[in-house]
């Protein structure tokens, strides 16, 4: 996601400290009107991950809960949307109802007594994706060292501490790298992570063992059957690097997976 520019100093300064907080949020542009309408082309606002207007203005209460709930959508999907905001008897007339995704532009009903229409682009800004990294084996190391290259959040994990709720809209995505140390702990508590995508540094054998265990202790056997074991993309890796090279490729493929359903579906 690209960062929004802003004139604003007090919504580049709020922009910017949620930015180091890891907090996700969303700008929104008014791009066209047509009609009255209070805010006008350029009227910016920054929306937290509640919808809640933070900085800025782009009109009145009328259209506030269709981009909250814009905003709040942007965040959970993690891509920008066009919304199109008309008057009841103009959604009518385009042959729209309120709530309709057509072409990359999701209509809204505008219910101020002005009757105006307006398009506002809402973009998230998201936290870059967080990589949990169970180990501190020689895979370990060398994946940790690639990530951070390509914009991942890489945070080494213990087993016995907790694990940070994630916020709306951030994504969590683990590795099990301990390769013979505390493998059952470190498993375990991946599972309990809440991550979208689990992976573990080992043969199919030997993870098929430690499963065995961790169901015998009562572990979710579906869980278990969701982990990606061995990790990492079929390229015939042998070095640590070239191991973590093939997690790393995986981790983005499941990192863009749907960004890239969501273009083939707008062409």
């Amino acid at each position: 996601m690209t960062q929004a520019e802003l004139i604003d100093r007090d919504m580049s300064a709020l922009a910017d400290e949620l930015r180091a907080k890891g907090a996700p949020f969303a700008i929104a542009t008014v791009v066209r009107t047509i009609g009255a309408t209070a805010a006008k082309p350029g009227a910016k606002a920054l929306l937290t991950a509640d919808g809640t207007i933070q900085k800025g203005w782009i009109g009145g209460g009328c259209v506030r809960s269709a981009l909250t709930k814009a905003a709040k959508r942007c965040l959970a999907k993690g891509g920008p949307q066009l919304v199109s905001l008309h008057p009841q008897d103009v959604l009518a007339e385009k042959g729209v109802k309120a709530g309709d995704d057509i072409d990359g532009v999701h209509f809204a009903r505008n219910g101020c007594p002005s009757k105006g229409s307006m398009d506002v682009f809402i973009e998230p800004v998201l936290p870059a994706p967080e990589l949990l990294i169970f180990g501190a084996s020689p895979v370990a190391q060398s994946l940790a060292a690639m990530a951070i290259p390509f914009r991942w959040s890489v945070q080494d994990a213990e087993p016995a501490a907790p694990v940070i709720p994630l916020p709306t809209g951030a994504r969590r995505m683990v590795v099990v790298a301990s390769q013979g140390r505390d493998d059952v702990a470190c498993l375990s508590a991946a599972l309990n992570s809440s991550a979208e995508f689990v992976a573990f540094v080992g043969s199919r054998r030997k993870f098929a063992a430690l499963s065995a265990r961790l169901i015998a202790a009562g572990a979710d056997p579906q869980k278990l059957a969701q982990v990606q074991a061995p990790a990492g993309l079929a390229i015939d890796a042998v070095t640590p690097e070239e191991i973590a090279l093939s997690i790393l490729a995986q981790l983005t493929q499941v990192r863009r997976k749907n960004h890239r359903s969501d273009e083939a579906s707008n062409e």
